[in-house]
C-alpha cells in the first residue's frame, strides 16, 4: 500500500483530458473556509458530460461566526464554495488557466482566510497561496524555494500570525510563515531521508503542531513536529512503521489530536494479506499516545481504512473522518464515508450518508464548531459528485453543493 503523497492519489489522472496530477490547497480553520457570489455572466466551466473526475472537496472550515468554507478542485480550476446560512455559494475561480487544486483554508473572521495548494505548470509544479480580504480571492507571493514545492495545510493563530506546511518536490518537509507582511521559509525538522508534512494546527502563538510521514532506511513512519514559540522540534510518535499522520487538531497545550492510517497484516485462511486500518493519537501534555480508534471489518476480517481530517472543540468532542474501504468483487465492495465521533472517553462510530453512490463515496476534511455545528466534505470516488454533510447536533445529513 502507498503512503507517500497522499494527497496526490485522491484524484485520478484523466488519460483524454491529459490532466496534470496536482496537490493543492484546501481551507483550514482554527479547528481545521469564501467570497462573494459568482455572477451569471461568469465564465462557463470547462467541464463536459465526458469529464471522468469533475471535482472534488479535500477540505474545510468554520470561520468564527459560522460562516462555512469548502475547497478543492474542478477542471482546470481551484474551486471554494461558502455557505450563507442558507447554502453553498459558488465562488468566482481562484484560477483561471492551469490546473490548481486547494487542499486546506483557515478562517480568522468571514472577511480573512488563507487558503493553500498546488498549481500545475507545463515546466513545474509551483506552490499556490491565495488570501480572501472580505471581497475577493488574491494570490499572495510565496518566497523563492525548493523546486516543487506544494503546500497541504494551513493554520491562523492570528491575521499577523499563520503557518502552512509542505513538502519539496524532494519530498523534504517545509514550513512557511506569515508575519502579516510578507511570507518566509522556516528552518524545518527532517529527521528522515524522506518527509512531508499533510496537516498544521495552532492554540497560540507557542503551541502549533505539525504532522506528517517520514521515510527512515526504507522505513515510513508518522512525523510529528512542535512550534514553541522559538523553533520547530521533532517530537517522538508512539507508532511504528508503515503509518502516515493526515490531520492534526488541538483545544489546548496539553490536549491535541492526530489521525492517519497505519498498514499491518491480518492473516485469513492461513494467509497473510496486508491491510489498513484507521490511526489515532492523542497528546496529553506530556507524550503522544496511541488512542483505540474503530476500524469495521468485513465478515473475512479484511478492512482498508484511513482518517483523513480531525476537528475538536473541546476535550469532549472531537470528530474524525475518513473512508471505509472493503475489498473484493462482491455487492458491498467498494469505499464508505466513514465519521468516527470523541466524546471524552471513547471514539465510536456515527452513521453518515453516502449520497452519490452506496458503495463509492469518501470524506476528506471535517471542521467543527460546536457539538451542534460541523461540516465534513469529500467526494465521489468513481467520480462526478463533491460530497458535502452538516452535522446539525442530532445526526449527519447530506447537503448540496453549488457547483456538483
Amino acid at each position: 500500500m502507498k503512503l507517500r503523497q497522499r494527497y496526490r492519489k485522491t484524484r485520478p489522472v484523466a488519460a483524454a483530458a491529459a490532466v496534470v496530477l496536482t496537490a493543492g490547497l484546501a481551507f483550514a480553520g482554527r479547528t481545521a473556509a469564501s467570497a462573494s457570489p459568482r455572477a451569471a455572466t461568469a465564465q462557463a466551466r470547462p467541464q463536459t458530460s465526458s469529464d471522468p473526475y469533475p471535482g472534488q472537496f479535500n477540505g474545510t472550515a468554520i470561520a468564527p461566526g459560522g460562516t462555512a468554507w469548502a475547497v478543492g478542485y474542478e477542471p482546470g480550476l481551484a474551486l471554494a464554495e461558502r455557505s450563507n446560512g442558507k447554502g453553498w455559494v459558488d465562488e468566482p475561480s481562484l484560477i483561471s488557466a492551469g490546473d490548481g487544486d486547494l487542499y486546506s483554508v483557515s478562517a480568522i473572521s468571514a472577511g480573512n482566510a488563507w487558503a493553500v495548494g498546488y498549481l500545475a505548470s507545463a515546466d513545474i509544479d509551483v506552490p499556490l497561496i491565495v488570501h480572501w480580504n472580505g471581497n475577493a480571492w488574491k494570490r499572495v507571493v510565496i518566497p523563492d524555494g525548493p523546486t516543487g514545492l506544494f503546500l497541504s495545510g494551513v493554520t491562523a493563530v492570528s491575521a499577523s500570525n499563520i503557518w502552512a506546511v509542505g513538502a519539496t518536490g524532494a519530498q523534504r518537509a517545509q514550513i512557511l510563515h506569515w508575519n502579516g507582511k510578507s511570507w518566509s521559509k522556516v528552518s524545518t525538522p527532517n529527521p528522515g531521508e524522506y518527509s512531508q508534512l499533510f496537516g498544521v494546527a495552532a492554540t497560540s502563538a507557542s503551541n502549533v503542531w505539525a504532522v506528517g510521514d517520514e521515510d527512515i532506511s526504507g522505513a515510513i513512519s508518522t512525523l510529528i513536529l512542535h512550534w514553541n514559540g522559538k523553533t520547530w522540534t521533532h517530537v517522538p510518535s508512539p507508532t511504528g512503521e508503515s503509518a502516515q499522520l493526515n490531520a492534526v487538531s488541538a483545544t489546548s497545550a496539553g490536549d491535541a489530536l492526530a489521525v492517519g492510517y497505519q498498514n499491518v497484516e491480518t492473516v485469513y485462511n492461513g494467509v497473510s494479506y496486508p491491510t489498513q486500518q484507521t490511526l489515532i493519537l492523542h497528546w496529553n501534555g506530556k507524550a503522544w499516545a496511541t488512542a483505540a480508534s474503530p476500524n469495521p471489518r468485513t465478515s473475512y476480517g479484511l478492512w482498508d481504512d484511513e482518517l483523513n481530517g480531525v476537528s475538536a472543540t473541546s476535550a469532549s468532542n472531537a470528530w474524525a473522518v475518513g473512508t471505509e474501504e472493503i475489498p473484493g468483487v462482491s455487492a458491498t465492495s467498494g469505499s464508505y464515508t466513514m465519521i468516527l465521533h470523541w466524546n471524552g472517553n471513547t471514539w465510536a462510530r456515527v452513521s453518515s450518508p453516502n449520497p452519490f453512490c452506496a458503495t463509492c463515496d469518501s470524506l476528506t476534511g471535517v471542521a467543527a464548531s460546536s457539538a451542534k455545528n460541523a461540516w465534513a466534505v469529500g467526494t465521489l470516488s468513481a467520480g462526478g459528485e463533491i460530497v458535502i454533510l452538516h452535522w446539525n447536533g442530532t445526526r449527519w445529513a447530506s447537503s448540496t453543493s453549488a457547483t456538483y
